[in-house]
Protein backbone atom coordinates (compact mmCIF):
# COMPACT_ATOMS: atom_id res chain seq x y z
CA UNK A 1 0.00 0.00 0.00
CA UNK A 2 1.39 3.93 -0.47
CA UNK A 3 0.91 6.28 1.75
CA UNK A 4 0.52 9.66 0.82
CA UNK A 5 0.95 13.00 2.77
CA UNK A 6 0.31 16.53 1.77
CA UNK A 7 1.76 18.43 4.55
CA UNK A 8 -0.32 22.16 4.24
CA UNK A 9 0.03 25.07 6.65
CA UNK A 10 -2.71 23.61 8.97
CA UNK A 11 -2.81 20.45 8.55
CA UNK A 12 -1.39 16.87 7.59
CA UNK A 13 -3.48 15.22 5.32
CA UNK A 14 -2.68 11.30 5.24
CA UNK A 15 -3.76 8.96 2.35
CA UNK A 16 -3.55 5.46 2.21
CA UNK A 17 -4.00 3.78 -1.19
CA UNK A 18 -4.18 0.43 -2.79
CA UNK A 19 -3.52 0.55 -5.93
CA UNK A 20 -5.48 3.66 -7.63
CA UNK A 21 -8.77 3.23 -4.67
CA UNK A 22 -8.01 5.68 -1.31
CA UNK A 23 -9.11 3.56 1.01
CA UNK A 24 -9.09 6.11 3.28
CA UNK A 25 -7.67 9.51 5.02
CA UNK A 26 -7.09 11.27 8.10
CA UNK A 27 -5.71 14.89 9.21
CA UNK A 28 -3.16 15.66 11.95
CA UNK A 29 -2.72 19.40 12.79
CA UNK A 30 0.80 21.08 11.09
CA UNK A 31 1.94 21.79 14.95
CA UNK A 32 5.19 23.67 15.51
CA UNK A 33 7.52 21.72 17.61
CA UNK A 34 5.21 18.38 17.09
CA UNK A 35 7.64 15.01 17.86
CA UNK A 36 8.38 12.24 15.12
CA UNK A 37 6.92 10.12 18.22
CA UNK A 38 3.62 12.18 18.37
CA UNK A 39 3.26 11.91 14.17
CA UNK A 40 4.01 7.97 14.46
CA UNK A 41 1.92 7.37 17.24
CA UNK A 42 -1.20 9.08 16.01
CA UNK A 43 -0.46 8.12 12.54
CA UNK A 44 -0.29 4.52 13.89
CA UNK A 45 -3.98 4.74 15.98
CA UNK A 46 -5.73 5.54 12.47
CA UNK A 47 -4.75 2.61 11.60
CA UNK A 48 -5.52 0.45 14.17
CA UNK A 49 -8.97 1.59 14.20
CA UNK A 50 -9.87 0.98 10.43
CA UNK A 51 -7.93 -2.38 10.60
CA UNK A 52 -5.07 -1.56 8.74
CA UNK A 53 -1.10 -2.39 9.14
CA UNK A 54 1.44 -0.11 9.10
CA UNK A 55 3.68 -2.73 8.41
CA UNK A 56 1.68 -3.40 4.84
CA UNK A 57 2.60 0.05 3.47
CA UNK A 58 5.62 -0.53 0.79
CA UNK A 59 5.96 3.11 -0.03
CA UNK A 60 5.56 6.40 1.05
CA UNK A 61 5.20 9.97 -1.06
CA UNK A 62 5.40 13.37 0.92
CA UNK A 63 4.56 17.16 -0.45
CA UNK A 64 4.98 20.03 1.69
CA UNK A 65 4.94 23.64 1.94
CA UNK A 66 6.35 23.72 5.73
CA UNK A 67 10.00 22.82 6.21
CA UNK A 68 10.19 23.21 9.48
CA UNK A 69 7.97 19.69 9.99
CA UNK A 70 9.93 17.77 7.51
CA UNK A 71 13.06 16.29 10.02
CA UNK A 72 9.83 15.24 12.43
CA UNK A 73 7.83 13.84 9.86
CA UNK A 74 10.20 11.56 7.69
CA UNK A 75 11.60 10.44 10.88
CA UNK A 76 8.66 9.28 12.24
CA UNK A 77 7.65 7.47 8.40
CA UNK A 78 11.27 5.76 8.75
CA UNK A 79 10.56 4.78 12.59
CA UNK A 80 7.07 3.33 12.39
CA UNK A 81 6.36 2.81 8.98
CA UNK A 82 9.71 1.37 7.88
CA UNK A 83 9.76 3.22 4.90
CA UNK A 84 12.32 5.79 3.26
CA UNK A 85 9.85 8.34 2.15
CA UNK A 86 10.07 10.28 -1.43
CA UNK A 87 9.32 14.20 -0.93
CA UNK A 88 8.46 15.97 -3.95
CA UNK A 89 10.97 18.99 -5.20
CA UNK A 90 14.01 16.86 -3.18
CA UNK A 91 13.71 13.46 -4.25
CA UNK A 92 11.43 13.99 -7.38
CA UNK A 93 9.80 16.24 -9.69
CA UNK A 94 6.31 16.72 -10.11
CA UNK A 95 6.50 17.11 -13.53
CA UNK A 96 4.46 19.86 -14.21
CA UNK A 97 5.46 21.79 -17.37
CA UNK A 98 5.83 25.30 -17.34
CA UNK A 99 5.35 28.07 -20.26
CA UNK A 100 8.77 28.70 -21.66
CA UNK A 101 7.97 32.53 -20.72
CA UNK A 102 7.49 31.87 -17.28
CA UNK A 103 10.75 30.17 -16.87
CA UNK A 104 12.92 32.94 -17.00
CA UNK A 105 11.72 33.95 -13.64
CA UNK A 106 13.47 30.69 -12.31
CA UNK A 107 10.50 30.59 -10.23
CA UNK A 108 8.17 26.73 -9.79
CA UNK A 109 5.33 26.31 -7.89
CA UNK A 110 5.78 24.87 -4.57
CA UNK A 111 5.35 20.99 -4.35
CA UNK A 112 1.36 20.91 -2.99
CA UNK A 113 0.29 23.21 -6.10
CA UNK A 114 2.15 21.55 -8.64
CA UNK A 115 0.93 17.93 -7.46
CA UNK A 116 -2.33 19.02 -7.76
CA UNK A 117 -2.40 20.21 -10.85
CA UNK A 118 -0.76 17.15 -12.12
CA UNK A 119 -3.35 15.14 -11.09
CA UNK A 120 -6.02 17.89 -12.20
CA UNK A 121 -4.58 17.52 -15.75
CA UNK A 122 -4.74 13.72 -15.70
CA UNK A 123 -8.09 13.39 -14.60
CA UNK A 124 -9.76 16.17 -16.18
CA UNK A 125 -7.85 17.13 -19.40
CA UNK A 126 -7.32 20.76 -20.54
CA UNK A 127 -7.04 23.61 -20.60
CA UNK A 128 -7.85 24.07 -16.75
CA UNK A 129 -8.42 26.03 -14.36
CA UNK A 130 -7.29 24.46 -10.53
CA UNK A 131 -8.57 26.03 -7.47
CA UNK A 132 -7.20 25.11 -3.83
CA UNK A 133 -9.40 26.43 -1.12
CA UNK A 134 -6.89 25.95 1.70
CA UNK A 135 -5.08 28.45 4.30
CA UNK A 136 -4.35 30.23 1.11
CA UNK A 137 -6.13 30.41 -2.17
CA UNK A 138 -4.27 29.37 -5.22
CA UNK A 139 -5.85 29.95 -8.41
CA UNK A 140 -3.46 28.21 -10.92
CA UNK A 141 -4.17 27.97 -15.22
CA UNK A 142 -3.29 25.11 -17.31
CA UNK A 143 -3.40 25.58 -21.56
CA UNK A 144 -4.62 23.38 -23.62
CA UNK A 145 -1.09 22.14 -24.08
CA UNK A 146 -0.64 21.01 -20.73
CA UNK A 147 1.62 24.05 -19.95
CA UNK A 148 1.37 26.09 -16.73
CA UNK A 149 0.63 29.36 -17.37
CA UNK A 150 0.22 31.27 -14.00
CA UNK A 151 -1.92 31.85 -11.57
CA UNK A 152 -2.78 33.95 -8.38
CA UNK A 153 -2.26 33.52 -4.39
CA UNK A 154 -4.70 35.16 -1.82
CA UNK A 155 -5.89 34.81 1.78
CA UNK A 156 -7.90 31.75 2.28
CA UNK A 157 -11.70 32.04 3.65
CA UNK A 158 -11.09 31.33 7.15
CA UNK A 159 -7.80 33.39 7.29
CA UNK A 160 -9.69 36.54 5.84
CA UNK A 161 -12.70 36.09 8.46
CA UNK A 162 -10.31 35.12 11.27
CA UNK A 163 -8.02 38.38 10.69
CA UNK A 164 -11.44 40.39 10.68
CA UNK A 165 -12.48 39.61 14.17
CA UNK A 166 -8.86 39.52 15.66
CA UNK A 167 -8.38 43.19 14.58
CA UNK A 168 -12.08 44.40 15.52
CA UNK A 169 -13.24 44.78 19.23
CA UNK A 170 -16.55 44.08 18.81
CA UNK A 171 -17.73 41.51 15.96
CA UNK A 172 -18.43 38.28 16.69
CA UNK A 173 -17.02 35.40 15.36
CA UNK A 174 -19.07 33.36 13.15
CA UNK A 175 -20.26 30.47 11.05
CA UNK A 176 -18.57 30.58 7.62
CA UNK A 177 -22.18 30.24 5.41
CA UNK A 178 -23.63 32.30 2.71
CA UNK A 179 -26.46 34.32 3.87
CA UNK A 180 -29.86 34.48 2.48
CA UNK A 181 -29.38 37.85 1.81
CA UNK A 182 -26.08 40.13 1.01
CA UNK A 183 -28.33 43.10 1.94
CA UNK A 184 -28.59 41.61 5.66
CA UNK A 185 -30.25 42.85 8.46
CA UNK A 186 -27.81 41.89 11.53
CA UNK A 187 -24.60 41.96 12.37
CA UNK A 188 -24.19 38.01 12.01
CA UNK A 189 -25.49 38.14 8.87
CA UNK A 190 -23.64 41.20 7.24
CA UNK A 191 -20.49 39.76 8.42
CA UNK A 192 -20.93 36.22 6.36
CA UNK A 193 -22.11 38.53 3.49
CA UNK A 194 -18.71 40.31 3.62
CA UNK A 195 -17.10 37.99 4.25
CA UNK A 196 -18.30 34.80 2.57
CA UNK A 197 -19.96 36.39 -0.17
CA UNK A 198 -17.65 38.88 -0.87
CA UNK A 199 -15.02 35.78 -1.28
CA UNK A 200 -17.15 34.28 -3.66
CA UNK A 201 -17.23 37.24 -5.85
CA UNK A 202 -13.56 37.54 -5.95
CA UNK A 203 -12.91 34.28 -7.08
CA UNK A 204 -15.86 34.51 -10.06
CA UNK A 205 -13.83 37.61 -10.52
CA UNK A 206 -10.61 35.19 -10.75
CA UNK A 207 -12.56 32.59 -13.26
CA UNK A 208 -13.25 35.11 -15.34
CA UNK A 209 -10.49 37.08 -16.24
CA UNK A 210 -8.44 33.49 -15.88
CA UNK A 211 -10.53 32.73 -18.79
CA UNK A 212 -9.88 35.65 -20.82
CA UNK A 213 -6.18 35.65 -20.44
CA UNK A 214 -6.04 31.83 -21.05
CA UNK A 215 -8.23 32.77 -24.52
CA UNK A 216 -8.31 28.47 -24.71
CA UNK A 217 -12.05 28.39 -25.52
CA UNK A 218 -13.73 25.97 -22.77
CA UNK A 219 -12.08 26.14 -20.03
CA UNK A 220 -13.00 23.49 -16.93
CA UNK A 221 -13.12 24.85 -13.22
CA UNK A 222 -11.58 22.09 -10.87
CA UNK A 223 -11.70 22.75 -7.36
CA UNK A 224 -10.09 21.14 -4.06
CA UNK A 225 -10.00 21.45 -0.63
CA UNK A 226 -11.58 22.33 2.89
CA UNK A 227 -13.99 24.98 1.79
CA UNK A 228 -13.92 24.07 -2.04
CA UNK A 229 -18.18 22.62 -1.97
CA UNK A 230 -19.41 25.73 0.44
CA UNK A 231 -18.05 28.13 -2.59
CA UNK A 232 -18.75 25.83 -5.46
CA UNK A 233 -22.44 25.58 -3.96
CA UNK A 234 -22.64 29.34 -4.38
CA UNK A 235 -21.38 29.88 -8.13
CA UNK A 236 -21.84 28.42 -11.44
CA UNK A 237 -18.38 28.80 -12.30
CA UNK A 238 -16.62 26.00 -10.59
CA UNK A 239 -17.92 22.66 -12.48
CA UNK A 240 -15.72 20.34 -10.31
CA UNK A 241 -15.29 19.74 -6.88
CA UNK A 242 -12.89 17.20 -6.01
CA UNK A 243 -11.52 16.44 -2.52
CA UNK A 244 -8.88 13.94 -2.85
CA UNK A 245 -6.92 15.85 -5.77
CA UNK A 246 -3.94 16.39 -4.26
CA UNK A 247 -3.40 12.55 -2.83
CA UNK A 248 -4.35 11.34 -6.44
CA UNK A 249 -1.15 13.90 -7.56
CA UNK A 250 0.90 12.15 -5.03
CA UNK A 251 -0.03 8.50 -5.78
CA UNK A 252 0.42 9.49 -9.84
CA UNK A 253 3.66 11.01 -8.98
CA UNK A 254 4.80 7.97 -7.21
CA UNK A 255 4.01 5.59 -9.94
CA UNK A 256 5.76 7.85 -11.91
CA UNK A 257 9.29 7.54 -9.85
CA UNK A 258 8.60 4.23 -7.90
CA UNK A 259 12.35 3.02 -6.42
CA UNK A 260 12.71 0.35 -4.29
CA UNK A 261 12.27 1.93 -0.36
CA UNK A 262 14.92 1.23 2.12
CA UNK A 263 13.57 -0.68 4.88
CA UNK A 264 15.59 0.91 7.90
CA UNK A 265 13.06 -0.62 10.74
CA UNK A 266 15.51 -1.87 13.42
CA UNK A 267 18.31 0.27 11.99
Amino acid sequence: MLLAIDVGNTNMVFGLFEGEKLLGSFRLRTAPGITSDEIGILACEYFSRFSHAPESVDGVIIASVVPQIMYSLTSAIIKYFGCEPLVVDVDVDAGLRYDPKLLTVREKLGSDRSVTCIAAIEKYGTPLIVIDFGTATTVDAIDSQGLYRGGTIGAGLRVSMDALIQQTAMLPRVELCMPERVMAGNTIEQLQAGVVAGYVGNIEYLITQIKRELDCGVVRVVATGGLSRLVSENTPLIDIVDSQLTLDGLRLIYGRNRMPQALVKGE
